[in-house]
């Protein structure tokens, strides 16, 4: 559901990194539905840490029952979806350790879930993850800030920019 605002209510959303790692471009994701930017648009870290975090304040909205993913409401209409790692669901949950419950407001920077890194890379998986906005029609441009080592909750990784109203 959309949320109507008026053009003091909108401006730039800035993303944080939801995990240390290196931001990369969503293209680089080694799986054609994020890459091709099918579930959305945004940014992706390869995961150098071991605590994902709110990458913007908001509510979460859903943690996948296998934990490999949540979303997030943001209050300015824009639906985040964070997938840890590629084909992680196989894991049925094994490796990650949710740290809040669905509907908890967050403040950006909020640990969300927290992950055996060593376990999820011997068992063979990649931790690219994908930080998308699922609903990027409500944005005119996102720009993704990449190529470069990030700190959860420290570093800027996109922007969201909306349209003037």
């Amino acid at each position: 559901m959309f949320k109507l605002f008026n053009k003091k209510q909108i401006s730039d959303l800035i993303l944080l990194a939801p995990a240390d790692g290196a931001a990369i471009d969503l293209s680089k994701v080694p799986d054609p539905v994020f890459a091709q930017k099918m579930a959305g648009d945004g940014i992706a870290i390869d995961i150098t840490g071991d605590t994902i975090v709110a990458p913007a304040d908001g509510t979460v909205s859903m943690i996948f029952k296998t934990k490999h993913a949540f979303a997030l409401s943001l209050d300015n209409g824009i639906e985040l979806l964070i997938h840890i790692g590629i084909d992680t669901v196989s894991l049925k949950g094994d490796g990650f350790e949710q740290l809040v419950e669905e509907g908890t407001s967050v403040k950006a920077g909020t640990p969300i879930i927290k992950i055996d890194r060593d376990f999820i890379l011997k068992e063979g998986f990649s931790l690219i993850s994908p930080v998308l906005i699922t609903n990027p029609d409500i944005v005119s441009e996102i720009v993704p800030m990449v190529d470069k080592n990030v700190i959860a909750a420290k570093d800027e990784v996109a922007i969201c920019k909306f349209p003037q109203v």
